[in-house]
């Protein structure tokens, strides 16, 4: 199954040169493994233990049984959640879009240097990403980068560096990234203490890239044909542009509110916001021209959606979990755990490692089995550099986060393109921001 899954990667990774479309590759990958789970031997399976406690309810079933009704099950519901979670934020965003609420942000950045609306544009997708989560704002920013930046070249490295500072932005709030839900969930750290104890690290590891980019992106913008779009000759009200603004992003910002208060995944409140904005915009919408009102309906919006892209979030999601159900990323865990040093040094090159890992393999699984392996109390320095390590290192490959995979579909971002000129910069500033969580937590336990 490892060697199947680095082949499968290998070729996502070569989309362009093999000209095999990297969903295809991943649909056709995590179906590949989960067949080769099911064919295997029971006893190869570390979760036997769950399989005992099925057939105490189910005493005449088989492991097979077994995995297709609770595991598959259980892992499609997760990889489904976030699926539909893509699905309507990118669908308020593009109703939003559409409506042109986004020109109440576009109107107020005038500036027309790249390296001035590349701070901008950073220090806005980083605090965002802290309120809102990483795969929300990324998708957010890439809309209002296509308003900001004409030029594709251009535009593609602002994606890049919001990849990052969404990643770096959701690893400091407990609220902002899938794996910090987890442990704040967990009971493994507080509000505060993570805030306290990552927001350096996280910072430093966007201002790095950053910093390094600005000597690389000169000159000014070009955006004289930006408002060329395909709705710029429908006449809408500062009224209507304002209140489809407001309804949209306050959906958004209503997200994680809802989980909190319902105990009900995020999702639910993402596609009841798309139900309410799509009655409003029809209402809305409703004495226009037949013409007008196809161009602005929703119906006809969803065809702006990249479905190809949710798909490879499927496969590859489908393919890790097809990984965690087998073994394989537990077993990595305790090899990594057998290294020959005394703590702190151990635990930091272990955190380091899984950061890097969560490149290539989806952070939460990774986050999963270290909530498992270890007991350390909560608010322990391990658990705030998991948070940081695991929320930034998915930025050092483009399908090494949601919000990467997300921006990929949206900006058509070759993997090959983002691994010469982004990677790099993702993996100094990943280090940076590693180191800096040492040296404070060094100065923390030795005052």
């Amino acid at each position: 199954m490892i060697v199947v899954f680095i082949i499968g990667y290998v070729c996502i990774a070569l989309e362009g040169p093999l000209r095999v479309n990297k969903s295809a590759t991943a649909l056709l990958l995590a179906t590949i493994l989960w067949v080769f789970l099911a064919v295997g031997a029971p006893t190869a399976v570390p979760t036997l233990a769950t399989f005992q406690e099925y057939l105490l309810i189910h005493p005449n079933e088989t492991f097979h049984a077994w995995l297709s009704q609770v595991a598959l099950v259980e892992h499609l519901g997760s990889v489904s959640e976030i699926l539909f979670f893509l699905l309507g934020a990118m669908t308020i965003v593009e109703i939003v879009d559409a409506h042109g609420g986004f020109r109440i942000i576009t109107d107020k950045i005038n500036t027309r240097k790249k390296t001035s609306l590349l701070w901008i544009i950073t220090i806005i997708t980083f605090f965002l990403s802290s309120i809102l989560d990483n795969l929300t704002t990324a998708i957010v920013m890439v809309a209002l980068l296509r308003k900001l930046i004409e030029d594709r070249h251009d535009r593609l490295f602002f994606a890049g560096i919001v990849i990052l500072a969404a990643n770096a932005g959701g690893a400091w709030t407990p609220i902002g990234d899938v794996t910090t839900i987890m442990l704040w969930i967990g009971g493994k750290v507080s509000t505060l203490h993570i805030m306290e104890t990552t927001f350096i690290a996280s910072a430093i590891s966007i201002i790095i890239p950053l910093a390094a980019l600005s000597f690389i992106m000169k000159g000014n913008i070009n955006n004289s044909e930006l408002d060329a779009t395909d709705n710029s000759n429908i006449k809408l009200t500062n009224t209507e542009r304002n209140a489809v603004f407001f309804m949209g992003i306050g959906t958004l910002l209503f997200a994680p509110i809802f989980k909190a208060l319902t105990h009900l995944p995020p999702y639910l409140a993402i596609i009841a916001g798309m139900g309410i904005l799509w009655i409003v915009t029809g209402y809305m919408n409703s004495k226009r021209s037949e013409d007008e009102i196809n161009r602005l309906s929703v119906g006809n919006l969803l065809k702006r959606i990249d479905i190809s892209s949710i798909l490879f979030f499927l496969g590859i999601l489908m393919a890790v979990n097809a990984l965690q159900t087998g073994g394989q990323l537990a077993a990595l865990s305790t090899s990594l755990d057998k290294i020959p040093m005394n703590e702190p040094g151990k635990y930091y090159i272990i955190t380091t490692a899984i950061g890097l890992l969560s490149s290539v393999i989806d952070n939460v699984p990774l986050v999963a089995g270290a909530m498992g392996m270890y007991s350390f109390p909560m608010d322990h320095y391990f658990w705030a550099f998991l948070a940081y390590a695991a929320g930034t290192g998915g930025s050092i490959l483009i399908i090494g986060s949601a919000a990467g995979v997300a921006v990929m579909g949206m900006e058509k971002i070759d993997f090959i393109w983002y691994l010469k000129k982004i990677s790099w910069l993702a993996l100094i500033g990943y280090f940076a921001g590693c180191i800096a969580y040492i040296v404070q937590n060094y100065f923390t336990m030795h005052i």
